[in-house]
């Protein structure tokens, strides 16, 4: 089994927001990894250029970043050969490790623009080393940046940062420094390839909770108005959990509840709703034991949503 420690750089559209390309954002021009064992020993690097199809120019931002221009990338790769040539070094087997969740998903995107996402069956599984430096070091809530969890743990710079391949090397020495018995329990799993039917969603267990991700749904209403969407079951023993708060909205993406477990105590919910690419809905779903604190933070902003809905009532029957 191959460790593939990977991180990608990519360009935007230089003329802002109104000119991206809506199906690519985000266009990949740089894809560096490193390859260790199952004993976390670099075996072997992975680096490549990619030349733009779609932003013809580097965004100053970008730029001022990476340090890398157009003429650059001009003898890069065409990203669907670069893509075919990293997933091959990959090898038959093996598990991803990025710092911080975009990467994964942004590598799909772009393999989706060009018809070769094929090549990455999803939904993937993968590790996310900032989580899990953040795990190991410190309140496993905090995201700190690459060059903080360098200088903590005392790993050498002998390479500048930001830029693809050097990235990945960082992001391995980080890895190598946290013991196996925080990675393993830890896996992250990214949805941009999410369920479209019943028998394909995903029920997982971590050590401090539970996700779900359900089926596509035509509307929001339609997936919270779906029994096993809206269930809440405790994350230790798995029994049904009693319902205090019910499902509630703060936003037009998150809702959260608040039930309780005869054994475990109080169970906090969290539910994000997402599109997908076919415009249809899904669900990711949350349940974990809630402390004091987490328990009086979901009611807090159920109260709150109660009183803006009294407010504007009110305002309404003044009018």
């Amino acid at each position: 089994m191959n460790y593939i420690v990977f991180d990608l750089e990519w360009n935007q559209s230089p003329d802002g927001k109104k000119y991206e390309n809506s199906r690519l954002p985000f266009e990949i021009i740089e894809i560096g990894a490193v390859k260790l064992n199952e004993k976390k020993e670099i075996t072997d690097s992975f680096h490549r250029l990619i030349k733009p199809q779609v932003y013809n120019w580097i965004h100053d931002s970008i730029h001022e970043v990476i340090h890398v221009d157009y003429k650059d990338l001009a003898g890069g790769l065409l990203f669907q050969q670069a893509a075919k040539e990293f997933i091959e070094w990959c090898g038959p087997e093996w598990y991803f490790f990025t710092w911080g969740s975009q990467d994964v998903m942004e590598l799909q995107r772009n393999m989706k623009y060009y018809d070769i996402l094929p090549l990455l069956p999803g939904p993937v599984t993968y590790y996310d080393v900032q989580k899990l430096f953040s795990i190991c070091y410190e309140d496993h809530k905090s995201r700190r940046a690459l060059e903080y969890a360098i200088d903590k743990i005392g790993i050498s710079k002998n390479h500048g940062f930001h830029r693809a391949l050097a990235d990945a090397y960082y992001t391995a020495e980080v890895l190598r420094n946290i013991d196996d018995s925080y990675i393993l329990p830890n896996s992250s799993l990214d949805v941009y390839q999410n369920p479209t039917k019943k028998k394909d969603e995903i029920y997982i267990s971590y050590p401090n909770y539970d996700k779900y991700v359900s089926r596509e749904f035509y509307t929001r209403e339609k997936a919270m108005k779906d029994r096993e969407v809206t269930s809440t079951r405790c994350p230790v023993c798995h029994t049904a959990a009693k319902r205090k708060i019910r499902w509630f909205m703060n936003n037009s993406k998150i809702y959260y509840s608040l039930s309780v477990c005869p054994e475990h105590g109080d169970v906090r919910g969290k539910i994000r709703i997402r599109k997908a690419d076919s415009g249809r809905y899904y669900v990711v779903k949350t349940l974990k034991v809630a402390d004091t604190e987490e328990a009086e933070e979901i009611r807090m902003k159920r109260e709150a949503l109660r009183r803006k809905r009294q407010l504007k009532r009110k305002l309404e029957k003044e009018v």
